[in-house]
């Protein structure tokens, strides 16, 4: 009883260091997205979008409000958005998103997980040539008509539509565009009052690495430590 009462514990540890995780990156990217746009979600799609994904992880509302008004204080950071790139072991490339208010430290950090995980820290432009940025919504499938869906969200940029299941086993809608149509995608979605469950800027993989059950366990352990990183907002890469 013991033991079962520690792997409980320690899943549920983990589970509420992933969602601090969450939260800090919401509010990360909510205080670039104010900076630029202003604390008006109606006039400033990049704060709507970060609102939708708070919504996602379930952020309560009064932090995603407390976000928004520290965003503009005098006090808040300057965060700066830094693309890393670098190899995992096994020839596996690594895409490590940041927002940071110190980039020297952040660097640093960067580099001695790489060098610890086996891997290492490359040059820009040496892994994202491999990698294609483009816009992702996830949807409710309930109520949606699929095929005519594609028909309609064609001319505004979609590209790519297929299904996932989520954690509860429910189909989730997943639509991809071109980086330059997030913004007219993600538009007419609002004004069909279709409201994505998260709808992201993510780096798609234009070919994989196939890995073995051990190769795979080397590279895991490597994004996780990337992933604990308070500067690191999300980490991509290509190991099939």
């Amino acid at each position: 009883m013991g033991r079962i009462f520690e792997v409980r514990k320690a899943t549920m540890f983990a589970r509420w260091d992933r969602m601090a995780k969450q939260f800090t990156r919401i509010g990360k990217e909510i205080a670039i997205a104010v900076k630029a746009g202003g604390t008006d979600p109606h006039t400033n799609p990049a704060l709507r979008r970060c609102m939708q994904n708070a919504k996602s992880v379930n952020m309560p509302k009064d932090r995603v409000e407390a976000a928004i008004k520290r965003a503009m204080g005098k006090e808040m950071e300057n965060y700066e958005e830094i693309l890393y790139e670098g190899y995992a072991p096994h020839g596996v490339a690594i895409l490590v998103e940041t927002a940071t208010d110190n980039h020297v430290r952040t660097v640093a950090n960067v580099k001695s997980h790489f060098n610890k995980g086996g891997g290492s820290l490359g040059n820009s432009g040496s892994v994202s040539f491999q990698f294609k940025k483009m816009g992702v919504f996830k949807l409710k499938a309930d109520g949606l008509n699929v095929d005519d869906l594609e028909l309609e969200l064609i001319d505004y940029g979609l590209e790519e539509i297929g299904d996932s299941t989520d954690d509860d086993g429910n189909t989730i809608l997943v639509m991809r565009c071109e980086f330059t149509d997030f913004g007219n995608l993600q538009k007419i979605l609002e004004e069909k009052n279709i409201t994505p469950i998260t709808a992201e800027l993510e780096w798609i993989p234009s070919s994989t690495v196939p890995v073995n059950d051990a190769q795979a366990e080397d590279i895991s352990k490597l994004i996780e430590r990337l992933e604990q990183d308070d500067d690191v907002n999300k980490v991509f890469h290509n190991m099939g």
